[in-house]
């Protein structure tokens, strides 16, 4: 990367962004992490959560069971039933949710700013005093297992499964969806929901965030007065997160059958880098390049648009939290006949941005595209919520939004040349296909 960048060349000023000196910030007793940013554009408020539960916490035997914990936190609570709520919720033309997720449950919070204190109160009350009603749990483990039936019918969801199952180890958070599988939610009981919501719900190493028209120190005080007296479970002892992993010695192909479809569905990738990686931003432009600007990179150009092999082609590149590496994948749905051809197709892109550097202009059009972006994001409080929530998650220091300008622009060729030549294109990659049987076979 280029030494010296001037803020005059830069497309964006950097002291536009949040950073360290407008994020208000405050840190608990029992481990919950503060946030606010006072936006009084418009009278709305938005409050963005991660807790430290999700299915990295749940036994083999019982994957998913976080999913429907999370499902039921606001089916009822000690002192409000499912109608109760919905009516609190409703009355304020207001937005409450939860949402199990591999390594953390999140809640979304979306109301007017005089609402949001009886809003949070509820949540809190969700988050320490659910009472997963019998009939709320069947209804609730009913609508999943339906989901997971239909999953096995979608080319796209079971080529994505199959690639975390290979991609990531038996004894990898990432190796497992966090809705589970049909052999283990069917025998999941309201007794199991209960107990694992006993064990691992907690404030430690929780992140709330508020975003919109209250001043930022009295939202720490509404934060702190809902949650600051919320208790840990003395005994429980998280396991660490995953560590990194080798990949495997070569590339690994895998394909599920899913009959009756006239569509396959492939996703090829690696586990590449954690969030807070020095090349996390290097291998952001590549995959710009690859299979994001315009109409989908060169993937979207060449797969799609030129040999007509792909109803929709693109890469993406994951977030994770350090040290579980994030996967970097070419995802593309084709016709059945036209897998192996769009496979080595999307390959030899790969293999070209290793062998040759993108030419200046190309790259300096993706480099203006993901610096545009950034502003745009933070248009709405939801959106300046969930960057502010991402830098304390992922590690990346407060100032972090305002240093990405200024690193994606003194991004070179030879970087992206580079980091696609060491994450992506050494041939170790997993290959996982969906769909029906190819004529030809």
């Amino acid at each position: 990367m280029s030494s010296t960048t001037s803020h005059e060349t830069l497309p964006l000023d950097p002291s536009t962004l949040p950073g360290p000196e407008t994020i208000a910030t405050r840190t608990l007793a029992n481990g919950l992490r503060l946030l606010a940013w006072e936006n009084f554009v418009s009278p709305a408020v938005y409050v963005t959560a991660s807790f430290a539960v999700g299915s990295h916490d749940e036994p083999p035997a019982q994957k998913g069971v976080n999913n429907l914990v999370a499902a039921l936190l606001s089916r009822g609570t000690r002192d409000h039933d499912y109608d109760a709520i919905n009516e609190m919720i409703e009355s304020r033309s207001a937005s409450l949710a939860f949402s199990g997720g591999v390594l953390s449950t999140s809640l979304s919070i979306k109301s007017l700013a005089e609402d949001m204190p009886d809003l949070l109160r509820l949540a809190s009350e969700m988050l320490r005093a659910p009472t997963f009603p019998e009939d709320q749990f069947a209804r609730v483990k009913d609508r999943v297992l339906t989901a997971l039936r239909e999953r096995e019918h979608d080319p796209r969801s079971m080529a994505s499964l199959a690639f975390y199952k290979l991609a990531y180890p038996e004894t990898h958070a990432y190796h497992w969806p966090s809705s589970g599988y049909l052999e283990t939610v069917e025998p999941i009981t309201r007794a199991d929901v209960e107990a694992f919501f006993e064990t691992h719900y907690e404030p430690r190493d929780g992140i709330i965030v508020l975003s919109g028209a209250m001043p930022a120190q009295q939202a720490l005080d509404l934060l702190e007065d809902v949650f600051g007296d919320w208790e840990n479970r003395p005994h429980r002892q998280r396991a660490p997160l995953p560590d990194a992993h080798p990949l495997p010695e070569q590339a690994v192909e895998h394909f599920t059958e899913v009959p009756g479809k006239a569509q396959s569905d492939f996703v090829l990738g690696v586990p590449a880098l954690s969030a807070n990686d020095p090349d996390y931003v290097p291998a952001q432009v590549a995959n710009s390049i690859l299979g994001v600007f315009g109409l989908m990179g060169r993937l979207g150009e060449s797969v799609r648009d030129e040999k007509g092999l792909a109803y929709y082609a693109y890469s993406s590149l994951g977030r994770a939290k350090a040290p579980i590496k994030a996967p970097w994948m070419a995802v593309a749905g084709v016709a059945p006949e036209n897998v192996q051809l769009a496979v080595e197709t999307t390959l030899a892109e790969i293999r070209r941005m290793a062998d040759e550097r993108v030419p200046e202009d190309e790259l300096t059009d993706n480099k203006l595209y993901l610096i545009g972006a950034l502003p745009l994001q933070l248009e709405t409080n939801e959106g300046m919520a969930g960057a502010i929530k991402n830098m304390v998650y992922y590690d990346l220091g407060l100032d972090y939004l305002q240093r990405l300008p200024e690193r994606i622009w003194r991004v070179e060729a030879e970087d992206v040349q580079r980091v696609v030549q060491t994450y992506l294109a050494h041939g170790r990659h997993v290959l996982s296909i969906a769909g029906p049987r190819s004529p030809a076979e």
